[in-house]
């Protein structure tokens, strides 16, 4: 059972429909393996909750708004 793990920022359903869809693609060319086989999870974080710099990035965005 092969897996692929993405961690990110949240996404549209569009967004991850798409991701799903490339991530098979390119697997099944590159491994060979059929699509099947393939399990993927998207592992969604909120702005609130992840920081760079001693501040969340929903703080950072925020700031940058400002300027």
């Amino acid at each position: 059972m092969p897996v692929i793990n993405y961690e990110g920022g949240v996404l549209s359903l569009q967004q991850k429909e798409q991701l799903i869809k490339e991530f098979t693609e390119v697997f099944t060319k590159v491994v060979g393996m059929p699509k099947e086989t393939l399990y993927i999870f998207l592992k969604e974080n909120s702005y609130d909750n992840v920081g760079v710099g001693g501040q969340t990035i929903s703080k950072l965005l925020k700031d940058k708004d400002k300027q």
